[in-house]
């Protein structure tokens, strides 16, 4: 798909220089599409044993290789957008082989490596069970975000609509990644509190990781609020642009905060292994409300661009709104019960 990716955008109607651009930078992003997918299985595989230290070493070495790396293949080599691109998959496989090279000669992991065999197959259907939906789950509420990129390519001026959408987007994606982590932290403990039988250390985790992310929430977005004239230039030197960007500033600052509290409970839910429900309710949320009220304010009220956001905030408002009646409701002592019986 990614490989065809100019032709598809042409095909949905989108402007062709813009198709030919973005066909060129998925192109040259496929290493990196590997490279994450490798990623993501090895972390999870250091959270559940509550291994973080390696997880941090690596990524931070990796991001000091990648600023470098990406500023030299960007500016130095001309390739421009494609040197970023390429940076980025070079910056993934240094994360994975750093990680790899530690499950190999860490004692720590010398208890979960086991050989390639014909085990590795067995449970595949209960694995199954819980990967699809936590896939939607995830995919699901991620690609109502990049619609809101493909949508402002049919408005009027796209060169400006889609880099406005373009740098608030890679904003609050920025930003996303200090809840997701919470997030990634309160599903491990979660499930190892409740696997463990412990119903009150469960709950004391989902209260400690939510506190954390609305004070997250109310750092990030106050400062992002009292940077707004100044945050556009960070990606762009136009004018224009800037001026788009500040005047869309009060909107991003909202989702800063929503994306904060759903970060944090779409991790707990992942941890209660409530994945088929949080993809329904991504599916409601954004699917149901906040595309079609994105549609229905930039295009027939004429909103444009503010309208795009708007209209993913309502659908953001209404999975957090969701996510926080599923967990306040949860009784977590008959959470406990079903697995005290199958160990029995």
């Amino acid at each position: 798909m990614w490989s065809y990716m100019e032709k598809i955008l042409i095909f949905m109607g989108q402007d062709p220089l813009i198709s030919r651009e973005a066909g060129k930078f998925t192109m040259w992003l496929i290493p990196a599409l590997f490279g994450y997918g490798t990623l993501q299985p090895l972390v999870r595989y250091f959270q559940t044993q509550s291994l973080i230290a390696p997880l941090l070493v690596s990524s931070c070495a990796s991001i000091c290789c990648h600023v470098p790396l990406c500023w030299a293949l960007v500016f130095k080599s001309r390739l421009e957008h494609l040197g970023a691109a390429l940076s980025i998959g070079i910056s993934y496989w240094l994360n994975v082989i750093s990680l790899i090279l530690y499950m190999k000669c860490s004692p720590a992991c010398e208890s979960t490596r086991v050989p390639i065999s014909l085990e590795l197959f067995q449970g595949f259907g209960e694995f199954f069970r819980f990967a699809i939906p936590s896939a939607l789950m995830v995919c699901l509420e991620w690609w109502s975000f990049e619609l809101l990129t493909l949508l402002s390519g049919f408005l009027p001026n796209p060169e400006l609509e889609t880099s406005v959408l373009s740098v608030c987007l890679s904003t609050i994606s920025t930003l996303y990644t200090i809840p997701e982590g919470l997030g990634a932290a309160g599903s491990t403990r979660v499930s190892n509190e409740l696997g463990a039988g412990n119903p009150r250390a469960a709950r004391v985790s989902v209260g400690v990781v939510v506190f954390l992310a609305v004070l997250e929430a109310v750092i990030m977005s106050s400062a992002l609020f009292a940077g707004r004239s100044a945050f556009g230039y960070v990606f762009s030197n136009e004018k224009e642009v800037v001026d788009y960007v500040t005047n869309m500033a009060p909107l991003v600052c909202l989702s800063v905060i929503l994306n904060s509290l759903h970060g944090v409970l779409s991790g707990i839910a992942r941890g209660c292994g409530w994945q088929d429900l949080g993809a329904f309710v991504n599916l409601v949320s954004f699917y149901f409300l906040g595309i079609p009220v994105a549609a229905a304010l930039s295009f027939w009220l004429d909103l444009r661009g503010k309208g795009l956001w708007i209209g993913i905030l309502a659908g953001s408002f209404l999975q957090a709104f969701m996510l926080s009646v599923i967990t306040i409701c949860t009784n977590w002592e008959k959470k406990v019960q079903p697995l005290a019986l199958f160990l029995l």
